[in-house]
């Protein structure tokens, strides 16, 4: 980010090769909507070209790139209220077959699903610090300058982050248990 700051635009498309994967399934996880997800992509990597000015080149580039992320993220939702977990029945429906491969593949897709509509029922916060730790596989400290917080902090919010999900999924597995054959 260095070279790209100093003008080197060439080595962006290391850092959209390198980063894109990551940071998409970051603003996925957060808004489970694929497409608003590639356009949020695209917009911060336009925001990365716009404020390279502000990349000091003092933390890591990816808490200044999550950074980034999360002010997209934040833009997105003032501009979309929706952020429930949507899935199309018809693909469902579709991988939906006979046999015990059938069997064991829809119940991992169930789990899925259900893991999904917890996470959707965390709240922003928790949801985000989830995603960055245990997707994102970011360390405590680079959350922490993420999020302008101290490290001790985010492994409070982790911690009460995996309590409430458990809590939420196990509620939603439970409701779900008379629907299972």
């Amino acid at each position: 980010m260095l070279q790209v700051k100093a003008g080197n635009m060439d080595t962006m498309g290391l850092l959209f090769e390198r980063y894109h994967r990551p940071l998409f399934g970051f603003l996925f996880h957060m808004t489970s909507q694929r497409e608003a997800s590639e356009d949020m992509l695209q917009t911060v990597f336009y925001r990365m070209l716009k404020y390279r000015h502000t990349f000091t080149g003092d933390g890591e580039f990816r808490s200044w790139m999550y950074h980034l992320a999360r002010n997209v993220l934040v833009d997105y939702s003032k501009q979309n209220k929706r952020s429930a977990h949507q899935y199309d029945l018809a693909d469902v429906a579709e991988k939906i077959g006979g046999g015990p491969a059938a069997d064991e593949r829809f119940q991992k897709e169930q789990e899925l699903d259900t893991l999904h509509k917890a996470m959707a029922k965390l709240s922003p916060e928790n949801r985000e610090v989830l995603v960055l730790s245990r997707f994102q596989e970011l360390k405590y400290e680079e959350i922490a300058r993420v999020l302008n917080t101290t490290e001790g902090a985010i492994k409070v919010r982790v911690h009460r982050a995996m309590n409430e999900l458990k809590k939420i999924y196990l509620t939603l597995e439970n409701g779900n248990a008379t629907y299972k054959l």
